[in-house]
Parts: structure tokens; C-alpha cells; sequence
């Protein structure tokens, strides 16, 4: 998920969009651990995108 798809969204979206991707993050580290996961690079890239949702809503509520 690319920084310039988040930064046009409203917070409320941007807060549902954290909340699934958090239920996201818990499903695959479940998985992860009791190795099911196919690709582990998956929970990287799951906490990345949470990182970018949270620096998107803090520049917005900052304005």
C-alpha cells in the first residue's frame, strides 16, 4: 500500500482501515506461529501499513 492511497482518505476511514488491518496482524501472526503462514514477510509488510495509516492520521489531525 503505497503512502499516496492513505494520505487521501478521511480519519474515520483511516481508523477502520487500521482496526482491519490490526485483525489482519493478529490472524497472520496466529498463523505464523503455528506455521501456517505461506509468507512470513506478510506480517512486515501488515505492520508497515499500520505505520503509514498512523503517520497519515497524525498529520491530518496535526492540521
Amino acid at each position: 500500500m503505497k503512502f499516496l492511497e492513505i494520505k487521501d482518505l478521511s480519519v474515520s476511514d483511516l481508523k477502520k482501515k487500521r482496526t482491519s488491518l490490526s485483525d489482519d496482524l493478529f490472524q497472520a501472526r496466529i498463523k505464523n506461529s503455528i506455521g501456517q503462514l505461506s509468507n512470513p514477510i506478510e506480517i512486515r509488510d501488515l505492520r508497515r501499513d499500520i505505520a503509514k495509516i498512523n503517520t497519515a492520521i497524525v498529520k491530518k489531525v496535526a492540521r
